[in-house]
């Protein structure tokens, strides 16, 4: 699949397989996609924390509320993206430029991270709602926790839903 075949088949996975595991492999290809993911200044302020079995289902746990991401824990692994300082020309030029980079790369690693499992054959999700300190307590991180993605196999039937997106003259303006 070329980049855009994967922008076009990548979706929210919000119902896993819970019986079929993901193979080592793919996920070291999905976290060696991160690995390459660019950052400001080749800093890549952010952790990745691998989490299955019973780890995964109390981060699961961290992210569901008031009725969302309830399937978070069907998946069989999630990927707690964390935050990390800043190098210190990244921290300059964020606090010159009052720009959060460490935001922008944060989901930068996250794209590069859900292209990779489409191209795997995987699902994923990424959520945002989420307990930070549960997930920290539980992970004995000492940053924040920026973004919870789940990773797996979709169930039989989940089939690709048509996506709504604004027209690109609506995003696009040529000056």
């Amino acid at each position: 699949m070329n980049f855009l075949e994967i922008a076009q088949n990548r979706q929210s996975c919000r119902s896993y397989d819970e019986n079929k595991s993901v193979e080592q492999e793919k996920l070291d290809a999905v976290l060696q996609a991160a690995q390459l993911a660019p950052s400001a200044c080749n800093g890549q302020p952010y952790h990745l924390t691998v989490c299955r079995g019973e780890t995964a289902k109390a981060v699961a746990a961290a992210t569901a509320s008031m009725g969302l991401n309830g399937f978070a824990s069907q998946a069989p692994i999630l990927i707690v993206i964390s935050e990390k300082p800043y190098v210190k020309s990244a921290a300059v030029g964020a606090k010159l430029k009052k720009n959060d980079y460490r935001s922008i790369d944060i989901g930068i690693v996250a794209a590069y991270l859900t292209a990779e499992a489409a191209a795997q054959g995987l699902g994923s999700c990424i959520l945002g709602w989420l307990d930070d300190g549960k997930i920290r307590s539980i992970l004995n991180l000492d940053q924040p926790v920026r973004l919870v993605i789940t990773l797996g196999y979709a169930k039989d039937g989940d089939k690709l839903r048509t996506k709504k997106r604004k027209d690109l003259s609506e995003l696009v303006t040529e000056a």
